[in-house]
């Protein structure tokens, strides 16, 4: 049998469409899909049409029809209307009813509202038989799953966007600003012969970052703050290290010498290697295999040192039941427009310092960038080392970048905490920088 020409939104059919496979999953999606309607609407006075018999059925009916004549699917567009006629009278009807008994927006169960779950449900039933008939087997199984989920969370949905929020959409819309408006306009040529890389690989190195910080900054925000100290540390590490340390730090002023906090520091900057990995591989694989010993070993001594930081001081603590709320907005434009501007720079400077001095000056560049931000250094690293650029040099100087920016984090430590509370945290920070050199040394030493 010939391929068809489907629907608009149907790519392709299938050798046989009646097929007893697909008619057993389109009875099966739809019954659940059923379960899952009369459970929302099993309370309501007025029962709305569909449920566990009516499903099947308009999904047999909508699927057969569209089987009858798929070259020109007219009675699978009639059957539609004819559906879509008779919800808008029965939908007519329940306002009129609504209006004409007050009392049904009253007393739990029995509220009638003006939505269109109802009609939307319907339209599906009848929408899965074709698509199930046609399309892979994925397709109707996330359609109807999809559905069922939201179909169930109406209270969790309006209770998270009750919680969310102006500021969060804001955030929001500032994020798919960066990833869906800048990113398809930026030219993908280079514009300098200072560097190869062009503005388009300058932006999408914002948004990768960016998605990474936005989504730990979603975790910490909405889920971490229920788990306690440590779980909002490790998820501000994979946002901002250095801004988890500054706020731990001054927390550990007031509070005292706590362990738990101490090993909290060590924690957010240990999860840091997991993310400039992370970074890493996205632009360059190659170069991430070379990084993964030395980075997951820093990672796992950072979680050892924070794990003997928190049983050194017991498990109980005051401190375990606070959290570390991230910055209100974590995808300022102007933010994203600094870190493109030190990225540009810090691309410049290592294919300058690259092809005048040699990969050593790479490796006091990499020092120097490690005192503002590592996360431009490491993509420009990364994206330079595509090309002839030795991996184990580029290796190395992300791991120089990555100590001198634990170095950073100690003094920190040390101003905001005081010599009391922060000479703990302090020198964990500082053995974790040294482990870095020489975990750089060690990377050179094996090319």
């Amino acid at each position: 049998m010939e391929e068809q020409t489907a629907l608009p939104f149907l790519s392709g059919l299938p050798d046989t469409l009646l097929s007893p496979e697909r008619l057993a999953v389109l009875l099966g999606l739809s019954f659940f899909l059923g379960l899952a309607f009369e459970e929302y609407f099993g309370q309501r006075r007025l029962k709305a049409p569909g449920g566990v018999r009516t499903f099947p059925l308009l999904a047999l009916a909508g699927g057969l029809l569209y089987t009858l004549m798929p070259d020109t699917p007219l009675l699978f567009l009639g059957g539609l209307f004819v559906l879509g006629l008779w919800l808008a009278v029965w939908y007519w009807q329940r306002l009129e009813i609504q209006r004409a008994d007050p009392r049904l927006e009253h007393g739990p169960g029995i509220r009638l509202d003006g939505g269109i779950m109802a009609l939307v449900g319907n339209l599906l039933a009848y929408l899965l038989g074709p698509v199930t008939l046609t399309q892979p087997l994925w397709v109707p199984v996330a359609i109807a799953v999809t559905a069922v989920l939201l179909t169930g969370a109406r209270e969790r949905l309006h209770n998270f966007a009750e919680t969310v929020g102006g500021t969060e959409l804001a955030t929001l819309a500032k994020f798919l600003i960066i990833i869906g408006i800048v990113l398809p306009l930026v030219p993908d040529e280079p514009v300098t012969k200072l560097t190869t890389i062009t503005p388009y690989q300058v932006w999408l190195a914002v948004v990768v970052v960016s998605t990474l910080s936005y989504a730990s900054y979603l975790v910490q925000r909405f889920v971490a703050p229920r788990h306690g100290l440590l779980y909002s540390a490790a998820f501000g590490g994979l946002y901002s290290s250095t801004a988890t340390t500054v706020v731990l730090s001054r927390r550990a002023r007031t509070s005292g010498s706590a362990p738990m906090l101490h090993a909290a520091l060590v924690l957010s900057t240990g999860v840091m290697f997991l993310r400039i990995l992370t970074v890493v591989a996205i632009f360059n694989l190659a170069l991430a295999k070379v990084l993964a010993p030395s980075l997951l070993s820093l990672f796992t001594t950072g979680i050892l040192i924070a794990a003997l930081l928190y049983w050194r001081g017991g498990a109980a603590t005051s401190a375990n039941t606070e959290e570390v709320l991230p910055p209100s907005n974590p995808l300022e434009i102007q933010t994203a427009l600094v870190f493109a501007v030190l990225f540009i720079a810090l691309s410049v400077g290592v294919g300058w310092a690259r092809t005048e001095f040699g990969a050593e000056s790479l490796f006091v560049l990499a020092a120097f960038a490690g005192f503002t931000d590592v996360d431009p250094l490491v993509l420009s690293v990364a994206q330079e080392a595509q090309g002839t650029s030795p991996l184990a040099a580029s290796a190395a100087a992300i791991l120089i970048a990555a100590a001198s920016n634990n170095v950073l984090k100690g003094v920190y430590t040390l101003s905001f905490a005081g010599r009391a509370a922060g000479i703990v945290p302090a020198l964990a920070l500082l053995f974790l920088a040294l482990v870095g050199i020489a975990a750089a040394f060690i990377t050179l030493s094996l090319a």
